[in-house]
């Protein structure tokens, strides 16, 4: 049998036996699981040029509020423009603390922007977009706590090592600013503000 044949049967049985599969399968998994968040990220994000144009309509004086609502929309998207998880969750932390600023100091004194039919679609479209977002935030931590686990043990650590794999960042805010979002409810009074998610 040729030599060169051999070496290549070796390799495959090693990279087999060593974990490398494994932690390509496991990497593959917590890399979809932060596309799914991705997307819904990018999904609140364009919903916000909307809501501000509604608001602005019934509030043309609150400029400060909104365009601080707009720069934070900006810093989403540019976080999602990084890959990064933690600068997306901080980023989102960051979306979240400006909306409700909204909520307190504008919403509550228009009424009758919370009777438009177009703020009212469009807060049930956010809180759904919310509401997928951490349901994939749960998903890409677990899959990255499964793979980043992996990637310790013995003998994966000595594979991850030689091929490169490091640690993922989980989905977790990491700004102290932001560590207490306000909750966002454009349907009622001020809301009580709603710590982070602890770290798994």
């Amino acid at each position: 049998m040729h030599p060169r044949f051999l070496a290549l049967a070796a390799a495959v049985v090693l990279t087999s036996g060593c974990g490398y599969n494994t932690i390509q399968q496991y990497d593959e998994q917590a890399a979809a699981a932060q596309g799914n968040i991705e997307v819904q990220l990018q999904r609140r994000a364009d919903l916000i040029p909307n809501l501000v144009e509604t608001v602005r309509g019934y509030a043309k004086q609150e400029l400060d509020v909104l365009t601080n609502v707009t720069r934070a929309r900006a810093g989403l998207v540019d976080a999602i423009k990084s890959g990064d998880a933690e600068q997306m969750a901080n980023a989102n932390a960051e979306l979240t603390a400006q909306l409700a600023i909204v909520n307190r100091s504008v919403v509550e004194a228009y009424p009758d922007l919370r009777s438009s039919e177009q703020f009212t679609r469009l807060q049930d479209e956010l809180a759904g977009t919310e509401n997928r977002i951490a349901v994939s935030r749960n998903d890409y931590n677990e899959a990255v706590r499964r793979y980043n686990a992996y990637i310790r043990q013995f003998p994966a650590a000595l594979t991850a090592k030689v091929t490169g794999a490091k640690d993922r960042k989980y989905f977790n805010v990491t700004n102290p600013t932001s560590r207490e979002a306000p909750q966002v409810d454009f349907g009622t009074k001020s809301a009580p503000a709603t710590p982070a998610p602890a770290n798994p």
